[in-house]
């Protein structure tokens, strides 16, 4: 395993972080193809024996059951010291739930949420707490004040934000330093070579802000990793995957399938060679890798070994079109 600071901070994480979406309660929450805690554990314990230090998951995955699998695996697995742990807040928990201060950014909903996050992740600190999405109904001076104030009582050491548009990200970090509080360390986005649009204005202000970025979903929901028309339990029920690609269908067709020509001829599977072609964009600090089997975490981090000609990258990027907002409004 490598590893690398976080942005501009002194903490290191390992180059794979493990989303941890794929881990919860299928009854609980919109992800009836969540793995239960029996069959998440041993896949937490496999990223650990591999090296992987860094985890994510968010307070809505699987209705906080999420955290709960993750909380109770990494205390029985490794020493609190040696892990790096992530959560989001922002969306109701329960999902759905119409509940005054029940999600959003506001100072009630975010102490209220971290207080239930650290419960659920049998923690008394959390290393990097972001806002899962940029919330309209609250200032975002409220959001960074109480997220600032939260790292004074030692109940987080950093903060990042998720998919947004560059001016929003840009406005909060400018805010956070003119007014004296904590700016955003991370920036988890939608990156992959399905939808590279943060290349346009994102990235670049990552990479001059010494920003770490953390692309959600690297492998286009395995749509990377497979024959363009397989199916899997997952695709047939996740209908956040269904709004971020069909619009462009068959121009990702021509992506995946060079994906796949490439990892032919160097005889590796396709998910380690998509992967390598993140790894190779130097702004990237580490993918969020989702795992549901062993190979999974495997590919993963044999990716780290894998370097990509010039003239493979340009073939993979080539037949890529522009692509409209998705995942965030």
């Amino acid at each position: 395993m490598n590893y690398i600071r976080l942005g501009s901070t002194g903490m290191k994480v390992s180059r794979i972080c493990l989303g941890c979406m794929t881990y919860g309660d299928p009854q609980r929450g919109a992800h009836s193809w969540t793995l239960p805690e029996a069959d998440s554990r041993p896949l937490i314990r496999q990223a650990l024996d591999l090296g992987v230090n860094f985890f994510d998951t968010s307070n809505s995955y699987s209705d906080g059951s999420s955290e709960e699998i993750l909380g109770r695996a990494l205390r029985d697995f490794a020493p609190r010291e040696e892990t790096i742990l992530a959560t989001k807040c922002f969306f109701p928990v329960p999902l759905g739930a119409k509940v005054p201060n029940n999600g959003g950014l506001s100072r009630k909903a975010i102490l209220q949420a971290v207080d239930a996050s650290l419960k659920r992740l049998s923690t008394d600190y959390i290393d990097l707490y972001q806002i899962h999405r940029w919330d309209y109904a609250t200032p975002i001076e409220e959001t960074l004040e109480a997220l600032h104030d939260l790292i004074k009582a030692g109940k987080v050491r950093y903060i990042g934000a998720s998919s947004m548009f560059a001016w929003q990200f840009a406005k909060s970090r400018y805010i956070a330093q003119n007014r004296g509080w904590t700016p955003f360390a991370t920036m988890q986005n939608h990156y992959n070579l399905l939808n590279r649009e943060e290349e346009r204005e994102m990235l670049p202000f990552c990479v001059d802000q010494a920003v770490g970025v953390l692309p959600w979903s690297p492998l286009a929901r395995g749509r990377l990793t497979r024959d363009w028309d397989t199916p899997n339990a997952r695709t047939q029920t996740d209908q956040v995957g269904k709004t971020l690609y069909s619009a462009t269908e068959e121009a990702d067709h021509a992506v995946a399938s060079a994906v796949a020509a490439v990892a032919q001829r160097r005889g590796l599977p396709r998910a380690q060679v998509a992967l390598a072609w993140l790894l190779s964009k130097p702004v990237v600090t580490a993918p969020i890798v989702g795992a549901s089997k062993a190979a999974h975490l495997t590919d993963a981090v044999a990716a780290l070994d894998v370097t990509l000609t010039g003239e493979e990258i340009a073939e993979m990027e080539a037949p890529y079109i522009p692509h409209r907002i998705v995942g965030f409004t």
